[in-house]
């Protein structure tokens, strides 16, 4: 059984060190960050130029992120009974 809260934090944590090393990355090196975006979606030219680094942006996918970990985790503890 998954804890939902553990699930739910750990999921949404992920997404913001994910968030802020993507960010790091396209700051370091433009080409590697465009060629790892876009292999996200098969690879199609969808990486920003120069992408920004948004609070708005990172607070919404980490609250985001944090629901759909709790609904997921418990959506499997009731599935899995």
């Amino acid at each position: 059984m998954l804890k939902p809260h553990a699930m739910a934090g750990s999921l949404a944590g992920l997404s913001a060190i994910m968030y802020v090393v993507f960010y790091m990355i396209a700051q370091i090196s433009p080409d590697l960050f465009q060629f790892l975006f876009d292999a996200q979606f098969f690879g199609a030219k969808v990486a920003p130029a120069t992408p920004d680094f948004n609070f708005g942006g990172l607070f919404a996918l980490v609250v985001t992120t944090w629901i759909v970990g709790y609904v997921w985790a418990m959506l499997y503890n009731k599935l899995a009974k």
